[in-house]
């Protein structure tokens, strides 16, 4: 291949200097920005380096350990707080069955109590009724009593006119069906 000639347009002194001002003026705000970055990663390096070094001091060791042990004892605060959670809810379950029964029993027992009030009322009832008949029986005995000894006495009679009747058979057969007569009349009343 031939050599080629490069033909170059003629440029003016003034867009030379111009461009290469521009060129310089790149070249130092290009070294600028490398020199800042350039500080910027050693102040980053610097800082990393006393990061490091602190982060790996006795002192932040020893902060290291107290999370641990402190996020420990909070876990296992947690569980037992848990645990005392659910025996509270076991307990409250245990107070609702126990109000529960406590209600049954109150209702049982207030049925007892009218029931025990009602039989109460009924003794004192037939107690009164007891008295009365007691009395009765009691009135009865006396009239039965005293129509024993008026029997006694009619039978005396009785005798008595036998003995001066003629005909005894006669009056005692008489007689007989009166008393009884007599003592049923006196008996029905008090029935």
């Amino acid at each position: 291949m031939a050599p080629t000639l490069f033909h170059y347009i003629p440029v003016p002194m003034d867009d030379f200097l111009k461009h290469e001002r521009k060129e310089r003026c790149k070249l130092l705000v290009g070294t600028g920005v490398v020199v800042v970055l350039v500080i910027l990663a050693v102040a980053l390096g610097v800082f990393l380096i006393i990061y490091v070094k602190k982060a790996n001091s006795e002192a932040c060791q020893e902060g290291h350990r107290a999370v641990t042990e402190c996020r420990n004892v909070t876990h296992l605060l947690e569980q037992e707080l848990t645990r005392a959670q659910d025996g509270f809810r076991d307990a409250e379950a245990q107070v609702a069955t126990c109000n529960q029964t406590v209600m049954t029993l109150m209702a049982s027992l207030d049925k007892e109590k009218a029931h025990s009030l009602d039989a109460e009322k009924k003794v004192e009832e037939l107690e009164g009724e007891i008295t009365t008949l007691n009395q009765k029986l009691q009135d009865a005995s006396m009239e039965v009593e005293r129509l024993r000894r008026k029997n006694q006495d009619l039978n005396a009679r009785i005798a008595d006119q036998k003995d001066s009747a003629s005909s005894p058979k006669d009056t005692s057969s008489a007689a007989a069906p009166l008393l009884l007569i007599l003592l049923l009349g006196l008996g029905a009343p008090l029935l």
